[in-house]
């Protein structure tokens, strides 16, 4: 598979809207992902720490790792002096977490907040209510070595294009409210991840900053990692 071509196609499509991919090389091997790299590209996506790790040792050291899954609180030390951006913060507990492990690493590291958007109650994310009130609480603007760059979410995982629509508004509507309303170091609204290979249209024509993309990229197989 030429996935050096299908990344160059699909940033055609992303040409001046002002939309970035993350390709998600999740369950895929390293040749495909070097394949990728080797055509100038470097920002990809994992959703479990394992994978990730492994996969940060054995490839090349400029790439920018996304961590994009659900992430448990004793695994943020894995990834900690590496990742480029967590993009499914759900709680304030994990967020003071990560700023430990900056601490250590000595690093401020970029996150995302993750919002539940979806209809579906199985996936993760921060209600309005959530959000709101971890942005207020005193110790968000002390913990100095993690800075929020924006929000995360997912849609229902479903047929009606109008319900998708919705939600991601939604998420666009918060991220706006955030960026108008609040002042701090911490916080540097820039991007709003949403969009997957099924619904990435959308979410840009409602103001996504970066898609993550996997199977219209790498295919639906899904390879063993190594």
């Amino acid at each position: 598979m030429d996935v050096k071509n299908n990344i160059k196609e699909f940033e055609k499509k992303l040409s001046g809207t002002g939309c970035r991919l993350v390709a998600v090389s999740k369950t895929k091997p390293n040749a495909l992902i070097l394949n990728a790299y080797e055509g100038g590209f470097k920002d990809f996506g994992e959703n479990k720490i394992q994978d990730l790790v492994v996969k940060h040792e054995a490839l090349p050291k400029d790439i920018r790792w996304h961590m994009i899954g659900h992430l448990q609180r004793n695994k943020v030390k894995y990834i900690a002096d590496f990742v480029y951006l967590i993009h499914a913060v759900d709680s304030l507990k994990l967020l003071k977490e990560i700023n430990k492990q900056g601490v250590k690493a000595d690093r401020i590291i970029p996150c995302l907040l993750q919002v539940h958007i979806a209809s579906e109650s199985t996936k993760f994310g921060l209600n309005e209510d959530e959000l709101f009130y971890l942005i207020e609480r005193p110790e968000f603007e002390e913990m100095h070595n993690i800075q929020i760059k924006g929000l995360m979410g997912m849609a229902t995982n479903t047929m009606d294009k109008n319900q998708v629509r919705t939600e991601f508004r939604y998420l666009k509507s918060l991220f706006d409210r955030l960026k108008d309303a609040y002042r701090s170091p911490r916080l540097d609204m820039k991007e709003l991840s949403m969009g997957m290979s099924g619904d990435y249209e959308i979410a840009i024509e409602e103001g996504a900053t970066i898609v993550r993309i996997g199977s219209a990229i790498f295919g639906e197989r899904n390879y063993q990692a190594r």
